[in-house]
C-alpha cells in the first residue's frame, strides 16, 4: 500500500533547506523565500532584524488566499514586534513564528491538507 500523500501538480513543496538556500519542488533558491501553495518568491530578508511590515507586503496582498503565515525566523524562534503582528492580523492572517526548519515542515503538512497557508522563510 502506498501511503505517500498525493501532491497536486503545481503545488510548492519544500524539499530541503540549509547553506543559505532552499529546494522547493525541484528548484533551488538562494537566500530567503516566500512560499505559497502555487508559487515561491525570493525574499530580501537576510536576518530576523530585517523583518518589517513592508517586507511582508506580498503576504498581506494575498490575504484572501492566506489564513496562516508560518514565519521561519532563522536558526531559532524570535518574537515578532507588535507592529508587524498587528498589521498581519489586520489583514486577517494569523502569524506563527518558529525556527525555519519547523516552519518548512509545518508548511508542507498544512499545504498538503489544502489549508490556506504561506511561509516566510529566513535562510539558515
Amino acid at each position: 500500500m502506498d501511503v505517500t500523500p498525493q501532491i497536486a501538480e503545481g503545488k510548492q513543496v519544500i524539499e530541503a533547506y540549509g547553506d543559505k538556500r532552499f529546494r522547493v519542488t525541484g528548484e533551488v533558491y538562494e537566500g530567503s523565500i516566500l512560499v505559497f501553495p502555487d508559487r515561491t518568491l525570493n525574499w530580501k530578508v537576510a536576518a530576523f532584524e530585517d523583518l518589517t511590515v513592508e517586507s511582508l507586503q506580498p503576504i498581506i496582498d494575498a490575504a484572501g488566499d492566506v489564513e496562516v503565515l508560518l514565519l521561519g525566523c532563522g536558526a531559532r524562534m524570535e518574537l515578532v514586534t507588535k507592529t508587524v503582528r498587528g498589521r498581519v492580523r489586520d489583514a486577517g492572517i494569523v502569524i506563527e513564528p518558529m525556527d525555519t526548519g519547523a516552519a518548512a515542515r509545518t508548511y508542507n503538512v498544512l499545504m498538503m491538507e489544502d489549508r490556506r497557508v504561506a511561509a516566510a522563510l529566513i535562510a539558515v
